[in-house]
């Protein structure tokens, strides 16, 4: 969905595309962005507490999720300062929230949707997709909440909630 509205205005569109710009300012592999940027250590909220370890003088001393955190707050400023835009994910609206120029879009489906989804997107695997879906929500839902004292999914943080099945 984002992709299209992107198209039809004719602006810049960044999902994967945000994970190059942040992979590009981190030092850190696409893959590793992918997998870290956006998700938990964990499934539960003492996860950042024992997931990594800071080495002086490396990435400004800080814990490697924190360090990914902050590049990313960076590049989503940077983009969304660059002029109108489209950014899926990675906490962009709590990062967006104080600028009067964004539209702040919650998207979701039915958990029957989302299941098949997840297997067109990545195949199958040892998990059902429901366990799959499942500990990526809880990942987001824990990630979210940590850097941003907000609950995941709750309509109070976006302009508008659409629901989608294509």
């Amino acid at each position: 969905i984002g992709r299209m509205v992107a198209e039809q205005l004719g602006i810049p569109f960044y999902d994967k595309e945000l994970v190059d710009h942040i992979a590009l300012e981190s030092g850190f592999s696409p893959n590793y962005i992918e997998e870290h940027g956006e998700h938990s250590p964990g499934t539960s909220v003492f996860s950042y507490a024992f997931a990594h370890q800071s080495v002086p003088g490396v990435m400004n001393g800080l814990f490697t999720a924190d360090f990914l955190w902050n590049i990313q707050c960076g590049v989503i400023l940077q983009l969304a300062e660059k002029g109108p835009c489209v950014i899926v994910g990675r906490n962009a609206d709590y990062i967006l929230k104080d600028r009067k120029d964004c539209l702040h879009v919650y998207i979701h489906a039915d958990k029957e949707f989302r299941t098949k989804r997840i297997v067109e997107l990545y195949g199958e695997s040892e998990k059902s997709p429901n366990a799959r879906l499942q500990e990526k929500d809880k990942r987001r839902r824990v990630n979210y909440h940590h850097y941003t004292s907000r609950t995941w999914e709750t309509s109070q943080n976006y302009d508008i909630s659409l629901c989608s099945r294509t």
